[in-house]
């Protein structure tokens, strides 16, 4: 399978961004790629509320997911959208959705992200994601040509439990889209994300937001790919760009058979205090 991995530096202008990411996706069709992955808040990335809402609808009515299943029908692209700012249609808050789009423009899955990031870091930045949006409740797993794809975003890699579910559930590649922050990029992005890859056997792609964006904010970049043994394939860097990945999907069942940690899990129950 040849995967392609679009880093951007995403902005505040939804109509700028679907071009830049419609551009990326026929660059990465003409290199071969057969899926591509985007990061998470591809359509916009907003710190101002206020100014964001104007452009924030429920997901019928989303341009830029519009824009991409378009392209992905043209091109005969799969590709895994890693997500967009959307108004729930059935409560008040906004969701933080992926999607999976086959080659026909088709939405195979969706995704909402289930872990939300509320932190205050030691840089002074201060993030509150539940302020706006509503957290995910759904584990999902996909069908593609090239095996099951679990689905995840940015802040659910700290969440080991998420990921065992979906290795549980026969994924073979996890998607993890991401808008880490710089601090917390350099300390834990590429730990965190090997670690997911080692402990499920599975292949990760996780295409990053970079750069210095519209709204203020850094993010750390380095979109990775990753093989099941944990080994970084591919490293996007830290500019905006599209990185080609060839990933052998067979690599799976031999790792699994190797040290066939899917097979030897148990249920865990209950600690207890030691008395």
């Amino acid at each position: 399978m040849r995967a392609a991995l679009l880093q951007t530096c995403t902005g505040i202008d939804p109509a700028a961004n679907a071009r830049a990411l419609v551009a990326a996706l026929e660059g990465a069709r003409a290199r071969g790629a057969e899926i591509a992955f985007t990061p998470e808040m591809s359509g916009l990335l907003d710190r101002d509320r206020a100014r964001a809402a104007a452009y924030i609808a429920v997901e019928a009515d989303d341009a830029v997911l519009a824009a991409v299943r378009a392209a992905a029908a043209r091109l005969g692209l799969w590709v895994h959208l890693g997500s967009l700012a959307l108004k729930d249609e059935g409560g008040d808050k906004l969701v933080n959705r992926g999607f999976l789009i086959d080659d026909k423009g088709g939405i195979a899955a969706r995704y909402d992200k289930i872990h939300l990031f509320d932190v205050d870091l030691p840089t002074g930045e201060s993030w509150r994601e539940s302020a706006a949006y509503a957290g995910g409740g759904r584990v999902v797993v996909a069908e593609t040509p090239w095996g099951r794809l679990g689905l995840s975003i940015c802040y659910d890699l700290r969440f080991p439990a998420l990921y065992a579910a979906l290795s549980a559930a026969g994924a073979t590649m996890i998607a993890v889209p991401a808008a880490f922050t710089v601090p917390t990029g350099e300390a834990h992005w590429h730990i965190l994300l090997r670690a997911r890859a080692i402990e499920n056997a599975a292949f990760v792609f996780a295409a990053a937001q970079v750069g210095k964006h519209a709204d203020g904010r850094a993010t750390y970049g380095h979109s990775l790919a990753i093989d099941p043994w944990g080994t970084v394939l591919a490293d996007g860097g830290e500019a905006p760009g599209v990185t080609i990945v060839d990933a052998d999907l067979a690599q799976v069942d031999a790792v699994r058979a190797r040290i066939p940690v899917i097979a030897h899990r148990r249920p865990i129950p209950q600690a207890e205090l030691a008395r």
